[in-house]
């Protein structure tokens, strides 16, 4: 699943624009990484799942960064729908 994010087009990453998104009912896959800070993550895993958005869990913040295509750790990704 972590694959396909690279060759994603819409694909938000980062907390604040992802929480946007599943708000605005725009998400279609979530990506939270497992060792991100529960206080980060709680607001948006919230959300999703009265949105019913799919939820995905990554090993790691490295790993989800990494699948972003981004040099960091991300604590969450968004496949828009």
């Amino acid at each position: 699943m972590l694959e396909e994010l690279k060759n994603e087009k819409k694909l938000v990453v980062g907390t604040k624009q992802a929480l946007k998104m599943v708000k605005e009912d725009k998400a279609q896959t979530l990506f939270i990484a497992k060792d991100a800070e529960k206080h980060v993550t709680r607001t948006i895993e919230e959300e999703a799942k009265e949105k019913n958005v799919q939820i995905v869990y990554a090993e790691s913040m490295k790993k989800l960064g990494k699948a972003c295509g981004i040099n960091r750790g991300a604590a969450t990704a968004v496949i828009l729908k």
